[in-house]
């Protein structure tokens, strides 16, 4: 693909995330934090696409040699966290860039959905230690809530780059060491099945139909129904997280019966057709907000869904051009 159709549907990626609304806990059109409003997201978004085109461009530059090692991905994913600092003062978009400059970089050398998602793994697997230190660096900039403060390579630690170096760990190294407590890591290291086999097929399926909105709003629930968020279990703990997540599901059902014949739907709990049926737009809009409003009066944050949103939706897009 071209690297600046790329770019564009990274940044097309990134703003219809944080747009849906009401994403529940979450900074979107109608809803400021104290520390970050909307706008921050919407400039965040924007400012990353020069890193995600010229990062894409390298890969391509580099595609007949397939030495993945020559990727630099650390030092992209560095140089659009440095670029987002410039413009927003606080961590809007770490998550999104860890999760998007590969789907881009991969994207520039893949044919179909299938080459996308293995190169994707072939980028964070034989990266170097040289694209772990940038990642560091770039974790230290956006100063991260949770993320790589545990025991084993504390990225506040000084000592954790000598170690990095030291045991010539790379990138999926060092999100393998995370990945038991850190979905988005887990992601990275395991061929993210949750972009690729929850989020993806939902917004696809709900964008031939709905408006862009609900096909946002309803792909990160659906995510969020699957997958605790481990941006809320690390600040509140796993019972949190488990029912915040069980909160979305009730919250699907509001969207009409899974249809049992739809192995979309039996196993994640939602798919286009869900919606067709029994769907009563002004009962589920009036629970949406509560949970909203739920969520955010109680300091609950599925930061790391959101994330893991605006990769689903940049795969998506990226299928209007790859081959299935």
């Amino acid at each position: 693909m071209n690297p600046e159709e790329i770019a564009k549907i990274a940044q097309i990626a990134s703003v219809l995330e944080v747009s849906g609304y009401p994403k529940p806990g979450n900074v979107h059109r109608n809803r400021d934090f104290h520390d970050m409003v909307f706008e921050d997201f919407l400039i965040s978004g924007i400012v990353i696409g020069d890193i995600i085109k010229e990062a894409a461009s390298h890969m391509r530059s580099i595609g007949n040699s397939m030495d993945f090692r020559e990727s630099n991905i650390g030092e992209y994913i560095h140089k659009a966290v440095m670029e987002t600092d410039r413009w927003v003062a606080n961590n809007t978009n770490l998550g999104i860039i860890m999760l998007l400059t590969p789907i881009a970089m991969s994207a520039a050398i893949s044919d179909n959905l299938n080459e996308l998602r293995e190169n994707i793994h072939n980028v964070i697997k034989y990266s170097t230690v040289s694209d772990a230190i940038n990642l560091y660096l770039a974790i230290s900039i956006a100063d991260a809530g949770g993320m790589g403060d545990q025991k084993d390579l504390d990225v506040n630690s000084n000592d954790s780059i000598i170690e990095l170096e030291h045991e010539n760990l790379n990138i999926f190294d060092v999100l393998n060491i995370s990945s038991s407590w850190d979905s988005l890591a887990k992601e990275l290291t395991t061929k993210m099945p949750i972009t690729f086999e929850i989020g993806f097929p939902i917004f696809s399926n709900l964008r031939k139909t709905f408006s862009i909105n609900t096909s946002t709003v309803v792909t990160f629930l659906t995510i969020l129904s699957n997958v605790p968020d481990t941006l809320i279990s690390r600040k509140y703990g796993n019972e949190k997280a488990k029912k915040v997540s069980d909160m979305a599901k009730t919250l699907l059902n509001y969207l009409g019966p899974v249809d049992s014949n739809d192995s979309l739907s039996s196993e994640h709990g939602l798919a286009a057709n869900k919606i067709a049926i029994g769907f009563d737009e002004k009962i589920f809009k009036e629970k949406l907000y509560e949970f909203d409003n739920y969520l955010f009066e109680n300091k609950l944050n599925p930061g790391t869904t959101a994330d893991l949103t605006a990769s689903s939706i940049m795969v998506s897009y990226l299928s209007d051009f790859l081959l299935p």
